[in-house]
């Protein structure tokens, strides 16, 4: 019963999920050559993550995301999606 009720729920529009977007090549590339940092420097996320399978990223993508928080203001992260 709990299963049929999860699989309808939008995990994007949940309060406490920030937004995600996955990086164009260049965004990509334009993101490394900024920090001057190879892609397997980055924080990385599964690609068994739920929000990762939600919105269609893959093995080698890098995810952008950004979170509002109430004191400070938008803060981005970057994760490069692993296999898991």
């Amino acid at each position: 019963m709990i299963g049929g009720i999860l699989e309808n729920i939008d995990i994007l529009k949940h309060i406490l999920v920030p937004k995600h977007e996955i990086l164009s090549e260049r965004e990509k590339e334009e993101l490394l050559a900024k920090f001057g940092i190879a892609v397997r420097q980055l924080p990385r996320i599964f690609s068994t993550d739920p929000i990762i399978k939600t919105i269609g990223a893959k093995i080698g993508d890098v995810v952008r995301i950004t979170r509002e928080e109430e004191h400070i203001g938008k803060i981005i992260y970057y994760r490069v999606v692993i296999k898991g």
